[in-house]
């Protein structure tokens, strides 16, 4: 066997024999909201199914990232183990995926026994090559709980923005890379003091040796003179991001973690650390690719390493991630890579900006989000019809922002106005004239002609942005051709015609037909249980290629099709006003309670003097919306109380209501009435408000209240 230098194992694969996808491995720590399926999953199985479309050998390959502290202090909240957490939402991302269609090769987790082994295994690989370095610094603990403070653990305000909630990794906020040692004022995300500094050591990664290599790479697509990738093809952001890192110096970044949750770093006197996620995770993607391969009866060597005979890389390997996972895939895994010395490194990383939601940033925290587990329950039908509405505004190079009323429009005026309607009239028409069979076409007239090109043309550029990443333009394009069909039909009026013209019916049917065809190919990769769903109506079981794109004998001649099924229908504003409301209430929830006033005594607290009160008499303030008028008894005499009450209840409302006056108040003249006195009110989310009243059915007007 003919052993191959490092410097001449790399090479650019123009005809990959096999492609490795890998979609960002989501923390266990929660559910899976629109933005990550816009982020990193619905772009990959797009791209994956139009492979699979072409006869490609591909490994798509995903799972929960089941480590980190992320998954711990979630595990904290809850008071339940990391085992638990991770069980927990494992499955429910898992049937979430299944559901939405997002089909993996492979979903599998790192908590399993053979992912653990296959990272210790790699680190130590590394380590044995020098990879890493050990050092010994100072890093923060928590004296209440004996327990050095993982990036996720402390929490302070950013140097960069002043956002208050930085993590000790990175700012959400600016996304601006940091250290705990960068935070403000920082606070242990367990205990909430403030922790002390404490000398650790740990395996540290010199990323500012491999600055040099990283540059040619990610600017000119080459090491030591070998092509690798077409550095054209990179997304800006992506380029731009890694640039900005490496421009500013690459520095040591620790490759171990002070936790006891994790794969346990493999070394003596490591006891109490395991590999930090970053290193962990990425090798994810390669221990749960040797998990398929060796259920399907391949190589898992295949599909990631240089073959080792020629030196060459025959495997095609892409990321797909969102935007704040740039770094990692793009810097760190490759350099673990590349000194492992036997991988092939990342032809692409298209990485995706953020997803918003409804004018605002999407935020787990504050339930800001539709939760995609929860739009499968409440939408089970509309799977596809997601799909279809991210990929029309997925965040490829900017953010972009999901609204109900978007997706209502998209889903009213093109999926069923257009592509369902056109679908819709072409099955009725040819089971109403030909009892469903597939008629002869007779004479091609020029303006058919015209549209069977405009169809190849359009289905030859929706292969070149989907192999280009624009899934956005490919989707557009698929919709044209649906669009094509629409305006054919429209202008050629086969209901008219065929009280004239039968013959030429025939050929407008038979194209008509055959565009519909074309349409379940083009939407496969996009709406796949649509695509399939109308293929059988058009009575084809077998499926499609790639290949068969743009071609007009997809139904053959005398062939029968099947009964008309809508496949889509319209979204009623109801449906648009109860996801609304639900996102309003999440909302409410997280209003952020008031600060707490400055600190007063128990003296002062005893000036007070509030007693219960019987409201007698009540009506609005005139030329106000929110003041009524009221008398009140408070026992020992009635009192008139100017009260901002008026917009959460009515005059008639209030009479005979207790509730809690404040007596020794000083009067004051409010809209020319005197108020004497002051009603006690508890204020919600909402801004509704709610008398401060006693429990029990009826205490005596005048008793105090303590």
């Amino acid at each position: 066997m003919r052993v191959v230098s490092l410097h001449k194992i790399f090479t650019t694969l123009e005809n990959p024999k096999k492609y490795t996808v890998t979609a960002a491995l989501p923390y266990a720590n929660g559910p899976l909201h629109l933005g990550h399926l816009a982020g990193a999953y619905l772009p990959a199985d797009i791209y994956v199914r139009y492979l699979k479309l072409n006869q490609r050998d591909v490994a798509f390959v995903c799972g929960s990232d089941e480590h980190g502290a992320a998954i711990t202090i979630r595990a904290k909240k809850e008071g339940v183990t990391p085992q638990e957490i991770v069980d927990k939402y494992h499955e429910i991302n898992k049937k979430a995926f299944q559901d939405i269609g997002i089909d993996f090769s492979i979903y599998d987790r790192t908590s399993s026994p053979e992912h653990h082994k296959m990272a210790q295994d790699f680190f130590l690989d590394l380590n044995g090559k020098n990879t890493f370095t050990k050092e010994t610094n100072e890093q923060y603990y928590d004296q209440e709980n004996n327990q050095f403070l993982a990036d996720r653990y402390i929490t302070g305000e950013c140097p960069k923005c002043q956002n208050p909630n930085a993590y000790g990794d990175q700012c959400e906020k600016c996304g601006s890379d940091l250290s705990p040692l960068d935070l403000i004022n920082p606070v242990s995300a367990i205990s909430g003091n403030k922790p002390v500094l404490k000398e650790t050591s740990h395996w540290f990664l010199p990323m500012e040796r491999h600055e040099e290599w990283l540059t040619s790479w990610i600017q000119e697509g080459t090491i030591h003179g070998k092509k690798l990738h077409n550095p054209k093809e990179w997304k800006n952001q992506v380029t731009g991001q890694v640039m900005s890192w490496i421009n500013a110096g690459l520095k040591p970044r620790a490759m171990t973690r002070d936790l006891d949750w994790g794969v346990k770093v493999p070394l003596e006197n490591a006891e109490g650390k395991v590999l930090y996620v970053w290193l962990d995770a990425p090798i994810g993607y390669i221990s749960a690719t040797k998990k398929w391969a060796e259920s399907n009866g391949k190589n898992w060597e295949d599909y990631w390493k240089i073959n080792k005979e020629t030196g060459e890389a025959e495997t095609k390997l892409v990321h797909f991630i969102g935007k704040d996972n740039i770094v990692f895939h793009a810097i760190i895994f490759p350099i673990l890579l590349k000194q492992q010395g036997e991988y092939v490194l990342p032809d692409n990383v298209p990485a995706n900006e953020f997803l918003n939601l409804e004018g605002d940033k999407l935020s787990t925290s504050r339930n800001w989000a539709v939760w995609l587990h929860e739009y499968l329950e409440e939408f089970p039908e509309k799977a596809d019809e997601l799909r279809y509405v991210l990929t029309s505004i997925l965040p490829e190079n900017k953010d972009s922002e999901f609204t109900w009323k978007d997706y209502q429009d998209r889903i009213n005026n093109e999926l069923v106005a257009i592509f369902g309607n056109f679908v819709n009239r072409v099955v009725v028409l040819t089971n109403k004239y030909y009892d469903g069979v597939v008629p002869e076409s007779g004479e091609v007239l020029d303006s058919d002609k015209k549209i069977i090109e405009e169809v190849k043309q359009t289905a030859t550029k929706i292969g070149e942005s989907i192999e280009a990443y624009r899934f956005r333009e490919a989707l557009a394009g698929a919709m044209n051709i649906a669009r094509i069909g629409n305006k054919y039909l429209q202008d050629s009026e086969p209901w008219k015609l065929i009280k004239t013209d039968p013959e030429r019916v025939k050929t407008i049917m038979k194209i008509a037909l055959q565009i519909s065809a074309n349409l379940a190919i083009a939407f496969e990769p996009f709406m796949p249980k649509k695509s399939k769903q109308l293929a059988e109506m058009l009575g084809v079981s077998a499926g499609f290629s790639w290949n068969d794109l743009g071609k007009f004998s997809l139904l053959q001649e005398n062939s029968t099709i099947n009964q008309p099924v809508l496949l889509f229908t319209k979204i009623e504003d109801s449906m648009v006003e109860d996801q609304l409301s639900k996102l309003a209430a999440s909302k409410a929830d997280n209003i952020p309670a008031e600060p707490i006033k400055e600190e007063i005594t128990f003296e002062d607290f005893t000036k007070l003097d509030i007693r219960i009160g019987t409201i007698l008499e009540a009506e609005k303030v005139k030329k106000t919306k929110k003041l009524l008028h009221l008398k009140v008894d408070i026992g020992s005499e009635i009192r008139t109380i100017v009260s901002g009450i008026a917009e959460s209840y009515s005059p008639e409302d209030v009479i005979g209501k207790q509730v809690s006056v404040l007596v020794n108040l000083a009067p004051r003249a409010i809209k020319g009435i005197e108020s004497q006195g002051m009603i006690l009110m508890a204020e919600n989310n909402e801004g509704k408000l709610s008398f401060v009243n006693p429990s029990e059915d009826y205490i005596k007007s005048g008793n105090g209240v303590s």
